[in-house]
């Protein structure tokens, strides 16, 4: 009997691709049965990309042009995107609200790192509104992909202290961190087959998540 191909990813970007990159190195080292088939980002001057040719992954730019329809930029992206005949979607500092209709053509193959403990801090500037709450734990969670924003299932989440005297941008490092480590894991258990998406929920060894699994992440660990 022939071993499963790897699950094929194509991961979304707009920056510098760090959790992607994070992603790459997993399958490489082979901790998790997958490849990248295709990175994708909406700038061509992402920095991610040249990172992603750097380790040999194919990769692509679907900018959005100034006046552009959205529709049309997401017909573009998802003609990219089904080119590389993906298995799962990998959102991964892709920093576009994508619209309900193009969510519903991947409805259960895309995931999302955001760094909050959803369902709190949803949008942006996650650091700054945790640091101004004077929250005393922060951290990032993994999650599919639905039309309401950063409202998708939660699998896994990281929690990390909130250290007296943190800045925003020493609070995102830290958060950034974890965020390396539970996003592949995820990935993993999709490719194993242990995570699928059913009935509008995730389900992990064959029960329903209905609240994620939380890792701690102590001061020593970021």
């Amino acid at each position: 009997m022939s071993a499963a191909p790897p699950l094929r990813l194509v991961v979304l970007i707009s920056g510098r691709g760090s959790n992607m990159t994070a992603i790459a190195r997993a399958c490489r080292a082979g901790e998790i049965h997958a490849q990248i088939a295709r990175v994708i980002a909406d700038r061509a001057d992402a920095a991610g990309l040249a990172s992603a040719a750097g380790l040999g992954t194919a990769t692509a730019a679907v900018p959005h042009s100034r006046g552009e329809a959205a529709g049309d930029f997401e017909a573009r992206l998802a003609d990219a995107i089904d080119a590389a005949r993906p298995d799962l979607i990998a959102l991964a500092g892709f920093m576009r609200i994508l619209s309900a209709g193009f969510v519903a053509r991947y409805l259960g193959r895309m995931l999302n790192v955001h760094p909050s403990l959803l369902p709190a801090y949803r949008g942006l500037h996650t650091h700054r509104r945790v640091l101004a709450a004077a929250a005393r734990a922060h951290g990032a969670s993994v999650h599919y992909v639905t039309p309401e924003l950063d409202a998708g299932p939660v699998v896994l989440q990281s929690r990390v202290p909130v250290r007296a005297g943190d800045t925003e941008a020493a609070l995102a490092a830290r958060v950034l961190r974890t965020e390396h480590v539970i996003y592949p894991r995820v990935i993993g258990w999709v490719a194993a087959g242990r995570l699928r998406w059913h009935d509008g929920a995730a389900w992990l060894d064959g029960a329903r998540l209905d609240q994620p699994i939380v890792e701690e992440f102590s001061a020593a660990d970021t």
